[in-house]
């Protein structure tokens, strides 16, 4: 039984207490498209942060709060998604401005609730939950994930244990108090794309790799899917499920590029 098992079973965290669907960054903006209805975008600062504008008016979210970003990259990012649309505005291609909306009317008023999902999440991560058998998929886990636990333990001093197939193992309150710690200081933007890195990959460890620049994009995604490259391997590609990976990506890469534009 593999680790992905492991995640279908029932075993992982409860719950994010910022928004439902649960993964901050899903959530829709609008409930249909709408027409372009403006002509020009600009990113214009404000004295306390950065905001998009069409036509000169700045954007609202769902909340109707100011879309205000804290740094004129991640400002420009989103502005590139507003630009972008032709004809009708398609929220599913503005995977950015959605961690923005979603960073400003939930988790910004939801930090401690966010950053204990994230936590809970180590508590049961992926990288613990390791294959009985084949020993072949049982050595790519290891390949991809024990450095990221060495890592861990050698950089924030948290050490994880490990089990086979889907038998529950409890991390000691150290260890989660550590991630905690590593948590902590992130603002909302930064801790809405680290969630939603962490429920697309399973593992608030290999989220918290990348954030901390110890993994790559690639590196990352890789050690996420080792179970179901595995799985692809044995019996092939699936059409539908292509499909769903395909969109997981662009969630991944939006998130990653919030959190690689708010680096210091």
């Amino acid at each position: 039984m593999t680790s992905e098992d492991h995640r279908k079973s029932g075993n992982e965290p409860t719950g994010a207490a910022v928004a439902k669907p649960r993964r901050p960054g899903q959530e829709p903006m609008r409930a249909s498209f709408s027409k372009r209805f403006y002509k020009s975008v600009d990113v214009i600062a404000d004295g306390s942060g950065f905001q998009i504008r069409l036509d000169g008016r700045p954007i609202k979210t769902p909340k109707k709060r100011l879309l205000e970003l804290p740094r004129k990259m991640l400002a420009d990012a989103v502005a590139a998604e507003w630009q972008a649309q032709v004809g009708v505005i398609d929220p599913g291609t503005m995977p950015v401005t959605r961690i923005a909306n979603t960073a400003i009317d939930g988790v910004a008023n939801s930090m401690s609730e966010v950053a204990a999902d994230i936590v809970a999440f180590a508590g049961s991560d992926l990288l613990c939950y390791r294959a009985c058998d084949p020993a072949e998929l049982l050595a790519r886990q290891a390949v991809a994930w024990d450095p990221v636990l060495a890592w861990v333990q050698k950089a924030h001093g948290a050490r994880f244990v490990l089990s086979e197939g889907v038998m529950p193992v409890e991390q000691s309150d150290a260890a989660l108090k550590k991630i905690a710690s590593v948590v902590a200081p992130f603002n909302p933007f930064q801790l809405t794309a680290l969630h939603v890195l962490t429920t697309l990959t399973g593992s608030a460890l290999l989220a918290l790799a990348f954030a901390s620049e110890a993994l790559s994009l690639e590196e990352v995604w890789t050690a996420a899917h080792v179970d179901e490259d595995w799985q692809i391997l044995m019996w092939g590609p699936d059409e539908e499920a292509a499909a769903r990976r395909e969109l997981r990506r662009l969630e991944f890469d939006a998130a990653a590029q919030v959190l690689t534009l708010l680096r210091s």
